[in-house]
């Protein structure tokens, strides 16, 4: 019978905060990307990040564009949007790491 309870296994990492960022720090071919809109790039972000709107309906092409031989430290407000991503973009062969807690997890 159907089972809707049925979890499948990510196919990236939900990291916090601190793990994020040392991960980030230490890979050797990294980008850190913010998938908020550009508004809300524009009120702030991590230093360095590049945005990229994983609401828009170009998001799914700009991601090809991307160098697949980087890993890819995606963040948000939550995490939440940031892991839709990070799901879309391991599915397209990306390496990707989400920041769980979003934004406000990063240390500061």
């Amino acid at each position: 019978m159907f089972n809707i309870f049925k979890s499948t296994p990510k196919n990236y990492e939900d990291l916090d905060g601190s793990t994020f960022k040392s991960k980030f720090q230490q890979a050797g071919k990294a980008e850190l990307l913010d998938v908020r809109t550009p508004g809300e790039f524009a009120s702030g972000t991590i230093a360095g990040a590049k945005n990229l709107d994983a609401m828009s309906s170009q998001f799914a092409s700009q991601l090809d564009k991307l160098d697949k031989d980087k890993e890819y430290f995606v963040f948000c407000r939550s995490g939440n949007r940031s892991g839709s991503a990070c799901d879309l973009m391991a599915s397209k062969g990306f390496k990707a790491h989400n920041l769980s807690g979003g934004l406000g997890a990063w240390p500061r």
